[in-house]
């Protein structure tokens, strides 16, 4: 079959390219087109954009780069109209997937969503365009069902996938790990500061701000595969270090991490390290959000999948250095550090076992 597949952030890169692994196990002859980034290339087919030419954050920015996103949207039906695919898979990005999603349903292409947009923090309006253009919804966190239930939508819990692509890897050498990025002997404490360069630089300006207090430690930066290497030698010295394209190893070799808040928060707590999840956006774009964010008591997965506050999240105001430096200070020197461990335990337990990509193709490949 031949299968159309836009995945817009990094995140739905891993994702989408281990689900095209697992629809090759069932379908040999799956074709792929797609959008996303190097790991569905990877897997095979044919890449027609890059995630990093779609990532626009926040309301500003999304307003100043309409014409880029509109003509986005152009070029990607103009595709699917010559391509003629059997199957659209979209992953998350619903701004985007849910306009492309209506132009393929009304060619007469089925249509599955893997990976929700989060509907149930936003937009719920939204719901009404997934009943009548999505064929198959496939939700990765439990408590999604029954959000889609309230609205009469059937949808399959697949399990999350980051429990995937994190049971496939190989065990890391610490003491490896640091000779080989040129680290010093100190114990690690990891920045994910996000993938887009004005978000990285506000974020990183920040975290940096509490190494005076942390002077055992070293500072290493989780550089993001969608920006150049050459970005981050400005944050760099003897205490503070950059490693590309490593965030897993990195991660596991830390003893904390100040995480920006998305996937990652997940990511970070699935790999067992304590972390404080942090997030500042332009002024206009948190008021505007805040607005229409409606029932949401945290920001970060880890606490909403848990129901209850398990990480610190630091937002907007609250973000400064005094706060970074009580909260990474817990997580390091105290009993809350056990106690966060402990309630990741319960957290992976929640989301099910692996096979979130295998459950997820087995559903794709038999839909009739």
């Amino acid at each position: 079959m031949k299968y159309y597949i836009i995945a817009g952030e990094a995140s739905g890169d891993l994702h989408a390219s281990n689900l095209m692994k697992a629809i090759k196990l069932k379908d040999p002859k799956a074709d792929f087109r797609f959008w996303g980034g190097d790991l569905m290339q990877k897997q095979g087919g044919t890449m027609v954009k890059h995630y990093r030419d779609l990532a626009f954050m926040g309301f500003l920015e999304v307003v100043q780069n309409l014409g880029t996103i509109l003509n986005n949207i152009k070029i990607c039906k103009k595709d699917i109209k010559e391509y003629k695919p059997d199957m659209l898979i979209l992953v998350d990005y619903p701004g985007f997937n849910l306009r492309i999603a209506k132009f393929a349903k009304d060619l007469g292409i089925k249509v599955v969503y893997y990976i929700s947009p989060q509907l149930w923090a936003w937009k719920e309006g939204r719901v009404e365009t997934i009943r009548k253009y999505v064929d198959e919804m496939l939700v990765i966190l439990p408590f999604e069902k029954d959000f889609y239930k309230k609205h009469d939508i059937e949808t399959h819990f697949v399990g999350h996938p980051l429990l995937d692509a994190i049971e496939g890897l190989q065990p890391v050498d610490i003491q490896k790990f640091k000779l080989e990025n040129n680290l010093n002997e100190k114990e690690i404490i990891a920045l994910l500061p996000g993938s887009r360069k004005q978000e990285v630089t506000k974020m990183l300006e920040l975290m940096l701000s509490v190494r005076s207090h942390f002077t055992d430690y070293q500072f290493v930066i989780a550089g993001a595969p969608s920006l150049e290497k050459d970005f981050y030698e400005q944050f760099v010295d003897d205490d503070v270090h950059f490693v590309s394209n490593k965030t897993y190893d990195l991660l596991r070799c830390s003893k904390g991490a100040l995480v920006t808040s998305g996937t990652a928060t997940l990511e970070t707590a699935l790999l067992n390290i304590p972390e404080v999840v942090c997030y500042r956006g332009s002024r206009i774009s948190y008021e505007i959000g805040k607005r229409l964010i409606k029932n949401i008591k945290y920001i970060s997965l880890v606490n909403l999948i848990m129901d209850k506050e398990v990480v610190a999240e630091l937002i907007q105001n609250e973000l400064n250095t005094d706060n970074l430096v009580k909260e990474l200070n817990k997580i390091l020197n105290t009993k809350k550090r056990e106690q966060v461990l402990n309630d990741y335990e319960i957290l992976r337990s929640k989301l099910g076992g692996s096979g979130a990509s295998y459950n997820a193709s087995e559903i794709i490949v038999n839909l009739k």
